[in-house]
């Protein structure tokens, strides 16, 4: 039963037909006139339509990445590269990926103000602008967090910058949405975003692919030298299968969003109502403003990472919170922002869901976390 779905997803069959193909069929380099090449270059034109359309915007205004951190990383070193301003805005729950990265140009003279957030871990748009000065160069906020599944007012902090852009202040917003793709709905021009990222194997793609939106005209400073590939922003030949996959999971979204979000929906409100019926249990995940796939929960008096190797004997998959530090003693620093203490932060567990999720597995999942945290509990009464 695998309810790690924040960490990664497993591959859609589609994607996995996708990605063999172009690893066996059109495997050309998309920057050769031959047949191959062009066969290859029509993947990767393919794909970037359909990852375009599941944002509403045009595909000029998408770059191929490594991923979701490479995406965040063009982004936030592209625009530190540029920026005449100096100062730089983001939140206390930012994945490491932006968060390590803005601390990095901080140490090289950048000021960086990092907001707090409620007990949800949300921010408003209100202490956003309060925050903004003469000189800030970048708002980062993320669309989904990683850890609690809170939805941030994208729209509004979007809205609002905007309306300082037109009075003169060219503040610049980067969205990283890699948690929230194929999970909520995305519209980044809308938004007034300038900057959004995104990573394929989160929504059922392969991992090792990402794309970053660029609005355009918004400059940004290249991170490699080389070729013109990607508007020369990312340089260096394609990952055609990878490509080729984040396109085939962009078009299986786009085939059924609403349908597949409103089941996760559902599965995930099974869990949190089953998970309330355990004593000393605490959801720290909104009811409302939340995405549809995770459920991130404390157990009083269990170490999540005991709890999490207790549920693997039962065939139960979950984490105690980022993967990108889970081998990392150290508590949470989105639990942690949120008030939790540093002991309920080890307690914590997050449970996430996916399109493959079935109501059996749920309920399965949900008997052996009630007798998981039973039997932990009596072994240190």
């Amino acid at each position: 039963m695998y309810l790690d779905n924040a960490a990664t997803t497993k591959p859609h069959p589609s994607v996995v037909e996708s990605v063999t193909r172009a690893l066996t069929v059109d495997y050309g380099n998309p920057s050769s006139l031959h047949g191959k090449g062009v066969a290859a270059e029509r993947l990767v034109a393919e794909a970037r339509e359909a990852l375009a359309w599941t944002l509403g915007v045009e595909p000029e205004d998408v770059l191929f990445t490594s991923g979701g951190t490479e995406a965040n990383s063009l982004a936030i070193r592209g625009v530190g590269g540029v920026a005449r301003g100096r100062h730089l805005i983001t939140t206390a729950v930012e994945h490491s990926s932006v968060r390590v990265l803005l601390q990095r140009l901080a140490a090289q003279g950048f000021a960086l103000t990092e907001l707090p957030v409620d007990h949800y871990g949300r921010v408003s748009a209100a202490h956003v602008e309060q925050a903004l000065r003469a000189d800030t160069a970048l708002v980062s906020v993320m669309a989904v967090n990683n850890e609690l599944g809170t939805v941030q007012p994208i729209g509004d902090i979007g809205r609002m910058l905007q309306r300082h852009r037109a009075a003169g202040r060219p503040t610049l917003f980067h969205v990283d949405a890699v948690q929230g793709w194929g999970k909520i709905s995305l519209r980044p021009a809308a938004w007034s975003v300038d900057l959004m990222s995104l990573s394929g194997h989160k929504g059922h793609g392969p991992k090792g692919v990402g794309a970053l939106y660029v609005r355009r005209g918004v400059p940004l400073a290249p991170q490699l030298g080389g070729g013109e590939q990607e508007r020369s922003l990312r340089p260096g030949t394609e990952n055609v299968p990878g490509i080729a996959g984040l396109g085939a999971a962009a078009r299986l979204l786009a085939a059924d969003f609403d349908e597949s979000a409103a089941r996760m929906r559902t599965l995930a409100d099974r869990l949190r109502e089953q998970i309330g019926t355990i004593p000393d249990a605490r959801i720290n995940t909104p009811q409302d403003g939340a995405a549809p796939h995770i459920v991130n929960a404390t157990f009083g008096g269990v170490r999540g990472e005991t709890l999490l190797h207790r549920l693997e004997q039962d065939g139960v998959f979950v984490s105690t919170g980022s993967a990108c530090h889970s081998h990392t003693p150290t508590p949470s620093h989105v639990l942690l922002a949120i008030g939790l203490s540093t002991a309920d932060a080890q307690s914590t567990l997050r449970l996430s869901v996916s399109r493959f999720t079935t109501t059996e597995e749920i309920d399965a999942a949900a008997v052996a976390l009630h007798h998981a945290v039973a039997e932990l509990r009596a072994l240190v009464r």
